[in-house]
């Protein structure tokens, strides 16, 4: 079935192109789709577009096909062309004709906008959520090994002790400002874009801030030209947020692979969470992280992606739009993915004492030794130039003695001010005004 099929059956090479994969991917906005129906016929009996009695038997029929929906029991149809077809078409036949009245003062193009921020919003729940564990684990491994020194690189030569603290502590504060990159997404997400019709407002006297309230919304997307223009936008924003968390996965995991190496060996994992080789009895191959990696990476160029698919695109719909849920959908699960082994990882990582006994890495104490020199009086660059030919000399002598004591260093984390920082950001998304709203539309 197609609501806007009229006398003329459209070929059907053009049907299988146009369609595509939308049935696959509306599976996953089913829940939204409906939820927008509670709230706009809800609206629609408020302007008497739609009479009490038969809103009572819209809305009783559309909470049973959330309920199917939520137990797994909902499918398109083949011969359906999207959700929203097939929730307008199980309505009619199981309550007749007051089914019909459901899309008066929509279109798709806002219906679908509607379904997307209302899907946008539990994704960004959800990755919020697997982020808050997988930064309590960096913290929690940060003060755990924060006495346990390592080498710090930088130019990926050894420059100056770090330890474990700082190296869990630092992605733990970089997941902080990914997630106000996430915010800033959720806020774009968070705005009502139902009423604005096929992108041009309607004659009928829509109440869009009764639907804001009902679905949640914190404000709405009051040009209606601009709501639909919000097609494709959205989407580029929230990958971004999305890539940054994936960039700081993906750095984290790159780090891993190099520390697990026997050249570096700093840490290690039991033998069941990593692989072998067919060949190589002696093998420990990280390959979760190496997975991660590149995961990660791949939805780093997710931004790139959306925006290529958009630009130079008019004002307006166009089934280009279509093509934006392929790429993006299946990232939100491989991200979430990402995260939930991250964090199963990190709380069976082994870490390894003592790593700077090694003679190897004496010159990493270099500039202690000269900053030692400089608190009895010497100029810096005097001392700086002594060590150095010390060093060319042979007979440079480690203070393996360290004491950072500034917010920040080794010897002060401020681990319990990066977690302020997370929580204040995390409290700003307001989850719980959505969840009381959407739970009070479907009870």
């Amino acid at each position: 079935m197609k609501i806007w099929q009229k006398n003329i059956d459209v070929d059907s090479l053009v049907e299988t192109f146009t369609v595509g994969n939308d049935r696959v991917m509306d599976l996953q906005l089913a829940e939204a789709d409906v939820l927008g129906s509670l709230a706009h016929t809800r609206m629609l009996n408020s302007i008497d577009l739609m009479s009490d009695e038969d809103l009572a038997v819209v809305q009783k029929e559309l909470k049973n096909i959330y309920r199917e929906i939520q137990e797994g029991n909902f499918q398109i149809e083949d011969s359906v062309e999207d959700v929203h077809s097939q929730v307008e078409m199980l309505l009619t036949q199981r309550i007749g004709e007051a089914g019909k009245k459901i899309h008066s003062g929509r279109s798709r193009n806002d219906q679908v906008l509607v379904d997307l921020k209302l899907y946008f919003r539990s994704e960004i729940q959800s990755i919020v959520q697997n982020t808050t564990h997988f930064f309590d684990q960096l913290l929690t491994l940060s003060e755990q090994y924060k006495q346990v020194l390592i080498p710090g690189y930088t130019h990926l030569q050894i420059a100056m002790p770090s330890s474990f603290g700082l190296w869990f502590g630092a992605y733990a504060e970089s997941l902080v400002d990914d997630l106000e990159l996430m915010k800033a997404a959720w806020k774009v997400c968070n705005k009502n874009p139902l009423g604005s019709a096929a992108g041009y407002g309607s004659s009928f006297p829509l109440n869009r801030t009764l639907t804001t309230e009902l679905l949640g919304f914190e404000d709405l997307n009051y040009n209606v030209v601009y709501a639909q223009m919000g097609r494709g936008k959205t989407e580029r924003i929230l990958a971004q947020a999305m890539s940054a968390i994936a960039a700081t996965l993906a750095k984290f995991a790159m780090d891993v692979t190099l520390y697990i190496n026997q050249n570096f060996g700093f840490i290690s994992f039991p033998a069941h969470l990593t692989t072998g080789s067919s060949i190589m009895p002696h093998k420990k191959n990280p390959d979760v992280f190496e997975l991660i990696r590149s995961r990660c990476n791949k939805i780093q160029a997710l931004p790139n992606e959306i925006a290529l698919m958009t630009t130079n695109l008019p004002s307006g719909y166009h089934r280009d739009l279509q093509l934006l849920k392929e790429n993006l959908f299946p990232a939100f699960k491989s991200l979430n993915e990402c995260l939930e082994i991250a964090t199963y990882m990190l709380a069976n990582i082994s870490v390894k004492e003592n790593v700077l006994d090694d003679p190897k890495y004496d010159y990493l104490f270099s500039v202690e030794v000269v900053n030692n020199e400089v608190l009895k009086g010497v100029p810096f660059r005097e001392a700086y130039k002594n060590i150095g030919l010390a060093i060319e000399e042979g007979t440079f002598q480690p203070s393996k003695e360290v004491s950072h004591t500034h917010e920040g260093s080794i010897g002060n984390l401020c681990n319990d001010h990066i977690k302020r920082m997370f929580e204040q950001v995390k409290a700003d998304f307001g989850f719980e005004k959505v969840d009381t709203a959407l739970q009070a539309l479907v009870k």
